[in-house]
């Protein structure tokens, strides 16, 4: 537990990091809580509240309106059952990084009408099209061959796509991201693809260092594409170890995942 009782993952916490979209992830990370339906209501609920009470802190702490923060409930690894209990107490955006269990699941889903659908995980163009028959949103655009792929995809599939650009800041995009020098092409093209709306920019905080510092950075990189494009206002930052730093230099947007659904299931 941390010391304000929110439950924690048994080691890091990467629900919300963009990893690799590998095949075969998806059915074996998947599995039902032990507990009954009611059981595992009430301890999404308490997580939910936790980490709500968290935010509504951290957002008086910063001087911000908690409703200009949303959070995206980040259920990789977790069953629609979890899901659909989500919706049930009032979470409206999920988070999903690998493809197949994303589709699996979505298709799943009793609620799907109350969800918008992140695909946050590194993606590849040969995957874009299909992600762009269920997702809404993708957070993870770090180069142009992704934006062309998604736009294609976005087109057969008829649907408009929100994306973000992904930033890397600790210099390596060995998680995903474009060097923040990149940004602003790659949110051009985005801009410039008729299926396709610009929102704003996403990050991860590099491992072992100060989140604080590089969701700063991230917040520079911002506000220089949304001198260009003023539309694109979001940022997503921040997940269930950090979410206070990226509250405090300005996230819209909070990936979280242990601190309301606790450990994976395979890990309970």
């Amino acid at each position: 537990m941390s010391a304000d009782g929110a439950p924690r993952p048994v080691g890091p916490d990467t629900t919300g990091d963009p990893g690799p979209d590998t095949a075969g992830d998806a059915a074996a990370r998947t599995s039902s809580s032990p507990h009954g339906p009611d059981e595992r209501r009430d301890e999404l609920a308490l997580g939910l509240a936790r980490v709500r009470g968290r935010i509504e802190r951290a957002c008086a702490a910063a001087g911000r309106e908690p409703a200009g923060v949303h959070l995206i409930a980040v259920t990789k690894f977790f069953p629609a059952s979890d899901v659909d209990l989500l919706a049930q107490l009032g979470v409206r955006a999920i988070g999903e990084n690998r493809h197949q269990e994303a589709a699996a699941k979505v298709a799943e889903l009793r609620h799907r009408d109350e969800l918008e659908v992140h695909f946050i995980g590194q993606l590849q163009t040969n995957k874009a099209g299909a992600v762009a028959q269920y997702a809404d949103v993708v957070q993870s655009v770090d180069r142009l061959r992704l934006v062309d792929a998604l736009a294609v995809g976005a087109h057969r599939a008829g649907r408009r796509l929100s994306v973000l650009v992904q930033v890397a800041l600790d210099g390596s995009q060995g998680r995903g991201g474009a060097a923040p020098h990149d940004v602003p092409v790659i949110a051009d093209a985005v801009a410039a693809a008729d299926v396709l709306t610009l929102r704003g920019v996403m990050a991860v905080a590099p491992l072992g260092g100060d989140p604080a510092a590089a969701f700063a950075h991230l917040a520079e990189v911002a506000h220089g594409i949304r001198q260009d494009h003023p539309e694109a206002t979001w940022v997503s930052a921040g997940m269930s170890a950090d979410l206070e730093q990226a509250v405090a230099h300005g996230a819209t947007h909070l990936r979280v995942g242990s601190a309301i659904l606790g450990s994976r299931p395979g890990l309970r």
